[in-house]
């Protein structure tokens, strides 16, 4: 054997330089890639990336629009809006996320607990509320902690606060925490109030520091307008009081009030029963958020007489001067017999009203007939909006006149079969004392209608569905008759005589209504809606008042002369006097 050492030979080439190009070759091959990677990178995804760099080291942030204010018509200020400061934590700079919590906690009135999980819930994000609109105080004893300022920022932001209190709070409503108005004039003219807010568009490092603000991409916000309402605060104000007295005294389910200026249709006052207050919500009973004035369906009794007399007045089918025998308190049609609370023989017409007979009203309306009959109900706005600025307003109840029926022919007449809200009720008084012009009630004073940001507004007005189109519905003789002769006799000598003020010369119609029982789908002989319509003066009406009174529990009398009448005579005084010295005010500028 020799002793040459032996090297193998694999396809005639030695093994050491196999295994050389093999290594060579793969580096080559890891070269190639990695040149064609950074190729990519600097080539096709370079947007790619600089947009991802981008989005990571710029960011926005909205800028808030302040709301405008809510003002009474004389200028107080019933809404309006101060700026607080809203703390936020930054979970990813916070080294011990429980210190942190029970730190701030101890001073804001927190539960250290909610706290923590919500810092470490979002650990690897640099934004999460901790309380929004701190008071000054709050502010204070925080910044006493002396917390690290990277785990902290601050935002300004507004809050509502209503400084009338509780006062027109179902006119008004309120805004949320984010600033969306929820009920009231806060939620209609939301758009309008709100503004439209911007945004401030910035860019940090990679420690999260801003460092430069980019103000061509940024935007100012647009502040809100102010709304001038048509409410008068000092009548508002006695318009509750005298509400609240009432529900001491006579205990009811609820109540509402109105007072109105017939002419314009512009509402006073406007007040509902229970209420809350919008500065402090803490325990609200929910039957307070609702605003009877638009929202409560009753049948209207008694008040709806005058209408299906002036009606009748109008179509030729009845004279002033008539006399209507009314049966000595029952009167047959067809298989029903209708009963007066009093036997009457014959009443003038005007009697009828002062008298409140059913037996005379039905007579009447027997005159002009089923299709008057409801020609009339829809022609004074009943079964539809008014289209007053409030959200939810309901239209009353009024069947088709397919759906009427000879009973309907004696019911009808005297408040039964139809269901009205108080300001459809109300609202249509308004056109009797203003010579028979139907009005859309208002609770805001008029804009420019030619400011584009205000059509949301102008449309709610003119919804479909809703009375938004005045006209002429009666005659003015015909309404001059009926306000200053039957309506004005009721004050003096009928149903309402618990109403007369002394030296004013005023009108007024009672209403007292059976509510249905739930259980029988009959009448209930215990539970009444009870109402007064007033104004003055008789010969020239410039207030309006109607009040609503849901179920009286108390003991005593229950009906629209005896409970409602005294409460809406003295806010009709009030309101009176105070419309009399603002015109005196007004004439003397």
């Amino acid at each position: 054997m020799s002793d040459t050492p032996s090297v193998e030979i694999l396809h005639g080439l030695p093994t050491s330089g196999w295994r050389q190009r093999i290594v060579s070759t793969a580096f080559l091959l890891g070269w190639i890639a990695l040149l064609g990677r950074l190729i990519q990178i600097q080539g096709a995804q370079r947007e790619l990336l600089n947009d991802r760099v981008a989005r990571q080291s710029t960011f926005s942030e909205v800028i808030p629009a302040r709301p405008g204010e809510i003002l009474d018509r004389n200028g107080h200020v019933l809404a309006m809006t101060v700026t607080r400061d809203s703390l936020y934590a930054i979970p990813d700079s916070i080294d011990d996320p429980w210190e942190f919590a029970w730190k701030v906690s101890s001073v804001l009135n927190l539960n250290a607990d909610d706290v923590y999980r919500r810092i470490a819930d979002n650990a690897r994000k640099r934004f999460v509320w901790i309380k929004r609109r701190l008071s000054d105080e709050q502010w204070t004893a925080f910044r006493q902690l002396n917390l690290p300022r990277r785990t902290w920022g601050v935002r300004r932001e507004y809050e509502r606060q209503y400084p009338q209190g509780g006062f027109a709070a179902h006119v008004l409503g309120m805004r949320d925490i984010d600033n969306a108005g929820q009920g009231g004039l806060e939620e209609s003219l939301h758009v309008v109030i709100r503004g439209q807010d911007g945004t401030r568009v910035m860019t940090r490092d990679a420690l999260g520091i801003v460092m430069e603000v980019a103000a061509e991409r940024s935007r100012s916000p647009v502040q809100g307008q102010s709304v001038i309402s048509t409410i008068d605060l000092l009548t508002q104000i006695e318009t509750e009081r005298q509400l609240d007295l009432l529900m001491s005294k006579w205990e009811p389910v609820g109540a509402c009030a109105i007072v109105m200026d017939p002419a314009s249709g512009e509402i006073l006052a406007m007040a509902s029963r229970p209420a809350f207050d919008p500065n402090s919500l803490g325990k609200v009973p929910d039957n307070a958020w609702k605003n009877l004035s638009v929202s409560a369906m009753f049948e209207p009794g008694s008040t709806f007489k005058p209408f299906v007399v002036g009606w009748a007045l109008q179509q030729g089918a009845l004279r002033r001067d008539e006399l209507i025998h009314c049966g000595f308190g029952q009167y047959r049609m067809g298989r029903r017999i209708l009963h007066d609370h009093h036997p009457y023989g014959e009443l003038s017409v005007e009697d009828v009203i002062v008298k409140s007979s059913n037996t005379g009203m039905a007579k009447i309306a027997e005159r002009i007939g089923l299709e008057k009959l409801y020609e009339a109900t829809v022609g004074f706005g009943f079964g539809r909006r008014t289209g007053i600025e409030l959200p939810g307003e309901l239209s009353g109840l009024v069947r088709p006149v397919a759906q009427w029926t000879d009973y309907s022919l004696g019911s009808v007449p005297m408040g039964q079969e139809i269901a009205v809200t108080p300001l459809q009720l109300i609202t249509a008084h308004a056109a009797l004392a203003n010579g028979g012009r139907l009005v859309r009630p208002r609770l805001v004073r008029p804009f420019d209608s030619a400011d584009s940001s205000l059509a949301p507004l102008f449309a709610l007005n003119t919804a479909s569905g809703a009375a938004a189109v005045e006209s002429q519905l009666l005659d003015r003789n015909v309404c001059e008759w009926l306000i200053r002769h039957p309506m004005k006799q009721v004050v003096e000598r009928g149903t309402g005589k618990a109403a007369r003020i002394q030296g004013v010369s005023m009108f007024g119609k009672t209403g007292t209504a059976q509510k249905m029982d739930p259980e029988t789908g009959l009448y209930s002989d215990k539970a009444w809606v009870v109402s007064f319509l007033c104004g003055a003066p008789a010969e020239e009406p410039r207030v309006l008042v109607l009040l609503m009174v849901d179920e009286p529990t108390a003991e005593g009398s229950h009906f629209g002369g005896t409970v409602a009448a005294p409460t809406a005579a003295a806010i009709l005084k009030y309101a009176l006097d105070r419309h009399q010295s603002f015109s005196s005010s007004q004439e003397t500028l």
